[in-house]
């Protein structure tokens, strides 16, 4: 007989898939959970029933995989933001290039000429940024500063260590958190939305050890930022802090929206190198999270590229330009697009701070500012968010009919997608190589060489 759906359910791992899926079977169903190892065996709810198969949550590992090693974090089993703390690095690697590589396979994609996945340079204390909540970790519990519990929206975790930022991270976090306490300041209740501690964001720029603090509140109250800012400055820190930042968000919503910000200390900015070039970068820029690892993603990048000396490149969803940077001493000219109107600010003087005159930024949408471009590209280099590419967006981006296509994803799914209309107009997967930029999580990301070869497979010279 059956067991009642509503009941916990023992399951043992059978697969995983891209992005974090796992596969077992209860009840003689496909069951499919996110998280988990192959190998493992897990104790489940179940969500949803369907005819073909059913979907849960794990709720307890009941017995590790023996893929698995003993894990440096003492938080993993509470916190959500590293499903693959108990693999070696080497086992998490072989595990996510099987992943991308079956995930082509089912899509079709053959011949693809895949090259596997570069490591990170840093497996450990890699990120560059880390945003923390106020809160606390039981109803009317002492103040808190770090992480939601896993599944859990209102329960934040103390982060006392945390392996995959770097050191300085983890002195100021705590450093900020006690002052917070002995002052006695209320944390924003989500549920009533009444108080004022809300977020707080680190950053710091590897290359250079510069650091920037923004601490975001609501309105609904004063708080005294000097004493906290001179006691952060005699923190014994690899790094320097070279500004904390203020940011007003009385939003209703649980994400850092700005309605004011003002320079509390120092600067609204941090100066990170990267492949000889300065990036300045603030509170709100988007830059990649693992530095190093984004060294040698972009240049995997400039060698997909290939020969493009006095040729015209597009960068479509530049961010804060530094694709477009990194192509601009060799290229005729760059034009990048972006939608947020902030990176394109920082695009633009990060370019002057190179000395770069070739590259020219615009604020706006694709799908909407491709139409007023007059130029002729020789490549186009594609970064969109994880949705993929507006798929109106698509076939203006194919009308231009460069010669080559370098699409760079941090989603192999919409990828895969995205990747079957290039394909229908008669371009080509010519490489394919996965660059880890997040150890220890389920995340990866994927750069794709494609060339145009006509219906016949003949290249149009």
């Amino acid at each position: 007989m059956a067991k009642k759906l509503k009941e916990p359910i023992e399951m043992e791992i059978l697969d995983v898939r891209f992005p974090n899926r796992a596969y077992g079977v209860v009840d003689g169903k496909k069951t499919k959970v996110k998280g988990g190892i192959v190998g493992q065996k897990v104790r489940i709810h179940i969500n949803k029933r369907r005819k073909d198969y059913l979907s849960g949550s794990i709720l307890e590992i009941i017995e590790r995989s023996p893929l698995e090693i003993e894990g440096k974090c003492p938080h993993y089993n509470e916190c959500g933001g590293c499903s693959y703390q108990t693999l070696s690095y080497d086992t998490e690697l072989k595990m996510k290039e099987k992943q991308v590589k079956e995930l082509f396979e089912r899509e079709g994609f053959d011949d693809i000429n895949f090259l596997g996945i570069e490591s990170s340079p840093k497996e450990y204390e890699y990120r560059n940024k880390m945003e923390y909540t106020f809160g606390n970790e039981v109803k009317d519990g002492p103040l808190k500063l770090g992480l939601h519990k896993k599944g859990r929206f209102y329960e934040i975790l103390d982060m006392d260590t945390c392996n995959i930022v770097d050191r300085d991270f983890t002195v100021i976090r705590k450093e900020v958190m006690d002052y917070f306490m002995e002052k006695a300041v209320p944390y924003y209740n989500k549920k009533i939305h009444k108080g004022i501690l809300r977020h707080f964001v680190i950053r710091k720029a590897l290359s250079t050890g510069e650091i920037l603090l923004n601490i975001v509140t609501s309105s609904q109250g004063e708080v005294e930022f000097n004493e906290l800012v001179e006691r952060l400055n005699n923190l014994n820190l690899n790094g320097e802090i070279v500004g904390f930042i203020h940011t007003i968000n009385d939003g209703l919503a649980d994400a850092i929206n700005v309605d004011s910000t003002e320079i509390v200390y120092g600067r609204d900015y941090i100066i990170e190198e990267m492949l000889g070039l300065k990036f300045k970068i603030s509170p709100f820029s988007f830059f990649q999270t693992n530095t190093f690892g984004a060294e040698k993603l972009y240049s995997i990048v400039r060698e997909f590229a290939g020969d493009i000396d006095n040729k015209v490149v597009f960068d479509l969803y530049s961010g804060t330009g530094t694709i477009s940077q990194i192509m601009a001493p060799v290229a005729k000219k760059v034009i990048g697009i972006e939608i947020v109107e902030e990176a394109v600010l920082k695009a633009k003087e990060n370019a002057s701070l190179n000395g770069l005159t070739n590259v020219e930024f615009i604020a706006g949408d694709v799908l909407k500012e491709v139409d007023n471009l007059s130029e002729k590209p020789d490549l186009i280099i594609l970064d969109p968010p994880r949705d993929g590419i507006n798929p109106k967006a698509i076939e203006k981006i194919i009308d231009f009919s460069p010669e080559v296509f370098v699409y760079v994803s941090c989603n192999p799914v919409t990828l895969a997608r995205d990747l079957k209309e290039f394909l229908n107009r008669g371009y080509k997967i010519k490489k394919v190589k996965c660059m880890d930029m997040f150890p220890k999580t389920g995340h990866v990301e994927c750069i794709i060489l494609m060339m145009y070869c006509g219906d016949k497979g003949k290249n149009r010279d």
